[in-house]
């Protein structure tokens, strides 16, 4: 799993723009929050938290012009609490999200850069501002290596395989 988000961190020359989603009410739907609102910015790695509003940012995100931009959110990818996996926008078609108005995929409509999901697996989306134990665990521990910003050498991602396969 670390192996993909470091992976992305080593693009050199690129700026990565990471954009906390989620409801701080419901639990582990805040982990996109929690997370962007620690990531320490530097000229690579950017962060913005838009809550339960991203489609209110549109023009604040491509303003700020990322090379990649990466949408931090609680998502059922149908794995243990605390999985997460980072995906393409073309591989989200049957995850599911809880707190938006429109679908993540129909929103990366409006962006001209690379869009990838960041998502993770809840354990509760009850009521309630503390996040379960495993969930703020794997949070800290991806703060953690997005704040480490180490460039691996020898490990690159294309930016073709974040677009995913080509429409024509």
């Amino acid at each position: 799993m670390f192996k993909d988000l470091n992976e992305l961190l080593s693009q050199t020359g690129k700026k990565i723009l990471f954009v906390g989603i989620g409801n701080l009410l419901k639990m582990d739907d805040g982990v996109g929050v929690y997370i962007s609102r620690k990531i320490k910015n530097s000229d690579s790695v950017l962060s913005l938290t838009v809550e339960t509003s991203i489609e209110n940012y549109i023009g604040k995100i491509n303003s700020l012009n990322p090379d990649i931009l990466v949408l931090i959110d609680c998502a059922d990818i149908r794995s243990a609490a605390g999985t997460f996996k980072l995906l393409s926008i073309n591989q989200i078609h049957d995850l599911t999200f809880n707190t938006h108005n429109i679908s993540l995929r129909r929103l990366s409509d409006f962006f001209p850069m690379p869009v990838c999901i960041l998502g993770i697996q809840p354990e509760k989306i009850d009521f309630g501002e503390n996040m379960s134990y495993l969930v703020k665990n794997v949070a800290d521990k991806v703060i953690k290596q997005i704040n480490k910003q180490e460039v691996h050498h020898g490990s690159r991602i294309s930016m073709q395989s974040l677009q995913g396969p080509s429409q024509s």
